[in-house]
């Protein structure tokens, strides 16, 4: 397979990402844990998953939008792009804008979405420094 996702080991009994109807485009993603929402603090909720697709393309995390109208959550970066050379967690930073929230187990947070990208003329994908972190790693070569 070239793309896909991939249950991390510690979280055995989480299901991979699916996508709900004939025409969605995102795949929904699961919480693999209990996670306390904290309003206006980032809490951090893993998915149990990593991700694996080809070099020319990205995985952009966008929350569920009734997470957002319903519960006031939101992603604390907008939107997370997963690169290609990204082996780790996919670990989602989320706030609420109002009030508290519980997060559970199994509950679809997340929607990812597997998207080509273009470079400026000149540029070529995989020339460059090698990845070596994990979470909030770029800049740390």
């Amino acid at each position: 397979m070239i793309r896909g996702f991939e249950i991390l080991g510690e979280y055995d009994g989480i299901k991979l990402p699916a996508r709900k109807t004939a025409f969605s485009a995102g795949y929904d993603l699961e919480a693999a844990e209990d996670v306390r929402v904290t309003e206006r603090q980032i809490s951090l909720v893993p998915t149990g998953l990593k991700a694996f697709f080809p070099p020319d393309e990205v995985l952009l995390i966008y929350l569920r939008s009734s997470l957002a109208v319903k519960h006031g959550l939101i992603l604390a970066n907008g939107v997370g792009v997963i690169d290609a050379d990204y082996r780790g967690h996919i670990i989602l930073p989320v706030t609420s804008l109002n009030g508290d929230f519980e997060i559970k187990r199994g509950m679809r947070i997340a929607q990812g979405i597997f998207q080509k990208y273009l470079t400026v003329d000149g540029d070529t994908i995989g020339v460059g420094a090698v990845r070596r972190g994990r979470f909030g790693s770029t800049g740390e070569f």
